[in-house]
């Protein structure tokens, strides 16, 4: 078993306080994310071979994993409970509802 020499010992002991304040925390933050999701690329996806030869094939690759990666993202999270409230009808729609002429509530109904 050996010793550092204390040069690099000190530095160890230096780096190691800084890595207690909090904006050296703030700052691993944001790395700590992009390790994490270049580590989802890399064992969740199989992004460590490209499938293609060339670098503008292998940039197209990239690019639509990410824009995969990221519907995948947004279809996990949860769906809330709470919708938009309806808008109050204009003053055009109130005068056909008075009237008696049937018009479509939402534009999903339009076809039927």
């Amino acid at each position: 078993m050996g010793f550092p020499p204390r040069e690099l010992r000190d530095l160890q002991l230096r780096a190691r306080a800084e890595q207690q304040t909090p904006d050296w925390k703030a700052r691993y933050a944001v790395r700590s994310g992009i390790e994490g999701t270049m580590n989802e690329f890399a064992h969740g996806h199989g992004m460590r071979r490209c499938r293609y030869r060339g670098e503008p094939k292998a940039h197209v690759q990239h690019v639509l994993m990410a824009i995969a990666v990221n519907i995948e993202r947004l279809s996990s999270r949860l769906v809330t409970d709470e919708t938009s409230p309806a808008r109050p009808p204009t003053s055009f729609q109130t005068f056909l509802d008075q009237q008696g002429f049937h018009r479509s509530k939402s534009w999903r109904t339009l076809g039927t």
